[in-house]
């Protein structure tokens, strides 16, 4: 570890002595793990970090849809597009076979971006340990390892095959001793332990706008991590892709934590990928209308890649084709496709190419007279890396068209939001659920007992009847519910393994 001087001559020489200020009022053990934390910096590249930080903070502000980008653009072509809306059945079931032929072989895992806190929730833990409010009090991490178990339980029934689907969990520095102590406390939800790999991603100092470290404390820097894309490094700093590679992975699944309505390890998804001989892939929904803020998976220049909303002027986004579809409509969802092979491509090759993108935060901070200040507005930059930054780099992406209520339904915001909500995710799979129990042949009375209509997709979250829950180790997707057929279930209902004996008894 470097001395306390050395670190002092690199703090000089890069513009951040301040960051010592406070050195003797510290304690020893203060000053010890002080210490350790700034020698865990890129002290050479410091200097570098804080002005492209500032610089970019600047460039940022002064953003506006990008003129030169629409000559170049263009949408998914369409031998790189498939539909569960509207490919043909026959295909979406040849696509879902391949999948489930993959993992009954253990060659697919699925990998989580499980690295920041629920702080727009106001939680001060993991996104994966929030309840929703569901009937069950099911967490995220719950509903995503029971969905795990099923979807090797069908691989293995489909195929005689016994498999494994590991579960790679990339955390941060906030969200690792918490998450390995919920999964410990909850017997990793029915998952062996080996098969659950967490993980660290890189934490970054947060800089103000004119390029200084924040302090957080007298003895803390104030650092994030990396973003989603901050994965790529992390793969490397942790040896991942070996761990893959002697369990045989080939096909990695890559989401979000936030999606109440992901399918873990997606046959459909991972079957369309392998079919189309893809190193990477995309899931994405309609975009909603023109102007919903989602970044849009499209080629510029024949490469490639997600456009912000912000980076395309409103004229483009409005633009229809011959059946008045949005040209420019592949909402992106953070749901992806790599085969183990580009990520190593991308860990040896690419990952230092990815260019950060601008976050500005409100970060607490300590003033020059050591003082806590909250601010109410921002006033600090995190620089982010995207996970589907590495788009770029792919020599075949495909994109797979999901529905946006089938899938996606993120939880970004605490009750009171607009939208991306507990209240907007538990119900978006209450309603899920409901229409699954109605395709098998239920009928669903409310608690008064009288007969649930079930509305069109788009106004379920006004619908407060809709509280039918399906256990996932009872139906991944809809599947194995022959036996609801001709009977009258009261909701509300949580159904699992007793529900559905009692029902056949």
């Amino acid at each position: 570890m470097p001395s306390l001087q050395q670190i002092r001559t690199a703090l000089d020489a890069s513009g951040q002595a301040h960051v010592l200020r406070f050195w003797p009022e510290l304690g020893s053990e203060q000053q010890e793990a002080f210490l350790r934390e700034l020698a865990q910096l890129d002290l050479p590249r410091l200097e570098q970090h804080c002005r492209a930080a500032a610089e970019a903070a600047a460039a940022a502000a002064a953003c506006a849809p990008d003129r030169d980008l629409e000559p170049n653009l263009e949408p998914v072509p369409p031998e790189s597009l498939g539909s569960v809306r509207s490919s043909d059945p026959d295909r979406l079931a040849g696509w879902e076979r391949e999948g489930f032929l993959q993992i009954s072989r253990s060659r697919v895992a699925v990998l989580l971006l499980a690295g920041g806190q629920g702080t727009r929730l106001g939680v001060r833990y993991p996104k994966g340990m929030f309840d929703v409010g569901l009937p069950s009090g099911k967490t995220l991490y719950q509903i995503q390892a029971e969905r795990i178990l099923k979807v090797q339980q069908l691989a293995e029934s489909r195929l005689g095959a016994e498999c494994t689907v590991p579960w790679y969990i990339m955390t941060s520095e906030f969200t690792l001793k918490p998450t390995q102590t919920f999964f410990q406390d909850n017997a990793h939800f029915g998952l062996h332990p080996s098969n659950i790999v967490m993980f660290e991603q890189r934490m970054i100092p947060a800089v103000t706008f004119d390029g200084k470290v924040i302090l957080e404390d007298k003895g803390k820097l104030a650092m994030a991590p990396d973003g989603n894309g901050g994965l790529y490094q992390a793969l490397e700093d942790n040896g991942v892709l070996e761990d893959m590679e002697r369990r045989g992975v080939e096909f990695v699944h890559v989401y979000c934590v936030d999606n109440i309505l992901v399918k873990m390890a997606d046959p459909l998804f991972v079957g369309f990928c392998v079919a189309k001989g893809a190193d990477c892939g995309a899931k994405v929904v309609e975009k909603a209308d023109p102007a919903e803020p989602v970044g849009v998976v499209c080629r510029v220049g024949g490469v490639p890649r997600v456009v912000e909303y912000s980076e395309i002027r409103p004229e483009a986004a409005r633009r229809r084709g011959p059946a008045g579809e949005l040209v420019y409509s592949a909402g992106n969802i953070c749901n992806h496709f790599f085969t183990r092979s580009f990520l190593q491509d991308v860990v040896e090759t690419f990952k230092d190419q990815l260019q950060p993108h601008v976050a500005l935060k409100k970060v607490p901070f300590l003033d020059a007279c050591g003082n806590q200040v909250n601010p109410t507005e921002p006033n600090g930059i995190k620089m982010e890396k995207f996970v589907f930054d590495v788009f770029p780099f792919s020599r075949n992406l495909v994109v797979l068209e999901v529905r946006r209520e089938d899938e996606f339904s993120p939880l970004k915001n605490a009750d009171g939001a607009p939208s991306d909500t507990p209240t907007t995710a538990r119900t978006a799979l209450l309603a899920q659920h409901c229409r699954w129990a109605a395709a098998a042949g239920a009928a669903l009375l409310d608690e008064q007992g009288n007969s649930i209509q079930m509305p069109p997709s788009s106004s379920a979250e006004n619908h407060p009847a809709l509280k039918c829950e399906i256990s996932p180790l009872l139906s991944y997707f809809g599947e194995g519910l022959e036996l609801l057929k001709g009977k009258t279930i009261r909701t509300p209902i949580i159904l699992d393994g007793a529900a559905a004996a009692e029902l056949q008894a």
